[in-house]
């Protein structure tokens, strides 16, 4: 099927590289109106835009830090004044790293500060200031990136899965909240994806075996795999689903 997003304004975040650029690409193909590309990755972001306006899309690339406020703002006066609507938002944006890895009693604060402040409040502030707009236009749908770690436990990532813990339960509230108004909220876990996020961690032989061993399918996933998740949830396909958490992990947490 093509054209599953055909006249259909969308936001993407962390748009840059991994999930997130796979997921604008599939959004492309599939025929999205107008997309806004947003991280805070200047350099790869722009190449990202010339190369899909090459393509003949509509799109746009602008920085943003997910964590401030303003910058929210500001970014979606300048999708609404462009297209005039938006009809989807992908809070993909995620802090992981070597620093949100330690267990319990080596996390920090500044760890916690940090995956805090990007997977959860961001997320948190891109669904405020798109809500109103989704409101004016009868309805929207809002996907939040969280994590396999939400579900299951490691003896990585604490900080990380605590962030994510946060960006699951905000997923649910508006889900309820705000699903009398047509406007859908649902979330896609995955599991170990092999991004620019992780390479530090899975350069390390150890780490790999150990995300390979617990993965039931016995390979780590593309990008790819969890972007065709994004784009199902996006479009109007999943039309009858809100508060869904799509699990997409290879198989991990049926262990």
């Amino acid at each position: 099927m093509a054209g599953r997003l055909a006249g259909k304004v969308a936001i993407v975040t962390g748009a840059a590289s991994g999930i997130g650029e796979a997921a604008c690409r599939l959004f492309v193909r599939e025929g999205v109106r107008g997309l806004l590309l947003a991280d805070v990755n200047d350099t790869a972001g722009k190449a990202i835009e010339a190369e899909l306006q090459a393509k003949k899309a509509d799109v746009i690339f602008a920085h943003l830090d997910v964590s401030q406020e303003k910058q929210w703002i500001d970014i979606m006066q300048r999708l609404v004044d462009r297209w005039g609507r938006v009809d989807i938002l992908v809070n993909n944006a995620g802090r992981g790293g070597v620093i949100t890895r330690p267990p319990v009693e080596h996390t920090t604060e500044e760890a916690l500060d940090m995956s805090f402040a990007i997977n959860a409040k961001g997320a948190l502030f891109g669904m405020k200031h798109v809500i109103p707009h989704m409101r004016k236009s009868g309805g929207g749908s809002i996907v939040n990136v969280v994590s396999i770690y939400t579900v299951v436990a490691d003896v990585l990532g604490t900080a990380y899965a605590a962030g994510k813990g946060a960006l699951r339960s905000l997923t649910r509230m508006a889900a309820v909240q705000y699903a009398a108004e047509n406007i859908r909220v649902n979330g896609v876990f995955p599991g170990f994806v092999e991004t620019g996020m992780t390479r530090e961690l899975h350069s390390k032989p150890e780490n790999r075996k150990h995300r390979i061993d617990l993965t039931p399918l016995g390979r780590l996933a593309v990008p790819e795999d969890i972007a065709y998740g994004i784009v199902y949830l996006a479009s109007d396909e999943s039309s009858y689903m809100t508060g869904t958490e799509l699990v997409i992990d290879g198989g991990i947490s049926s262990r």
